[in-house]
């Protein structure tokens, strides 16, 4: 499997990772409708809305196996203590899985941990990625030597909605740990991209070094709508303007700025379903 950081320096068209949400179920051919975007690699999703769904790690190998495209899966530290971890780690290593992202993962409520769960936190997202570059140099979580280390592309998590300077040291942190490369919640325009670099570059010294993919996502005013977005964003989604062909000029206009990868997130719609047919009219903007 090409590593994303691989992908994104070979040249050529902007990467594009999309977004995908796993089943509440054990049908793989439910997948198949990924099939409609020209995406680099499809991401699974880890429980988002702290449901109960397809493994992200499966959901990843099925994928890949349904539509022929490269896959990336995610992990979250809430759940699962060092030594499940590491061995989810080692099973998805095993699948041919060699793409991974680290999260926290969203806190639990009230409304989950009253039917009896609980958070597990055995690392925070920094120490869950330097124990992946551990293993990526033969070490288990207690320093014992495996049979063969791995061979993980691991990437993380920023986001611009928080303060920009706690986020800019996070970002180091998590770059430092042995982070690869980040994604980003989304952005909706060149300026938010930039406040961010530079203001990483003067607490860090130094330019981000590791590639970012910029978060964009494609609305529905139907939908369900996550992070900050701006007021004349919501206005024009409430006067009818296409949340695809917003998302369409957005990273038209973020490839005129320079930018080499997006994370590209569909609507969402009521329950959960995704509109792929959105995410790739929005990617036709960009010649995809």
């Amino acid at each position: 499997m090409t590593h994303v950081t691989d992908r994104y320096s070979a040249g050529g068209p902007p990467l594009v990772m999309c977004d995908f949400t796993p089943p509440r179920s054990g049908n793989p051919a439910v997948l198949d409708r990924l099939k409609v975007v020209s995406a680099d690699y499809f991401n699974a999703a880890y429980n988002p809305g702290k449901l109960v769904r397809a493994d992200s790690v499966a959901a990843a190998h099925a994928a890949r196996e349904r539509t022929g495209v490269e896959t990336v899966f995610n992990m979250a530290t809430r759940d699962m203590n060092k030594i499940a971890l590491q061995s989810r780690l080692l099973g998805a290593q095993m699948l041919g899985l060699d793409n991974v992202i680290v999260m926290h993962g969203d806190e639990l409520t009230e409304r989950e941990t009253s039917l009896g769960v609980t958070s597990v936190r055995d690392y925070s997202s920094t120490s869950l990625i330097a124990a992946v570059r551990a293993m990526n140099d033969g070490l288990d979580y207690r320093g014992a030597t495996m049979q063969a280390p791995t061979d993980f592309c691991v990437g993380a998590t920023l986001d611009l909605a928080r303060d920009l300077g706690a986020e800019a040291a996070l970002t180091r942190r998590k770059a430092d740990a042995g982070a690869h490369y980040f994604i980003t919640q989304p952005i909706y325009g060149a300026a938010e991209r930039e406040r961010f670099l530079a203001l990483y570059e003067e607490a860090a010294g130094a330019p981000l070094a590791v590639p970012v993919l910029w978060g964009v996502q494609v609305l529905d005013k139907d939908g369900v709508i996550f992070g900050n977005v701006p007021a004349e964003v919501r206005a024009q989604l409430e006067a009818g303007r296409d949340g695809a062909e917003a998302a369409g000029e957005l990273l038209a206009a973020l490839v005129e700025a320079g930018v080499r990868g997006f994370y590209l997130i569909p609507p969402i719609l009521r329950g959960g379903r995704r509109d792929y047919d959105a995410a790739q009219r929005a990617l036709e903007a960009i010649g995809r």
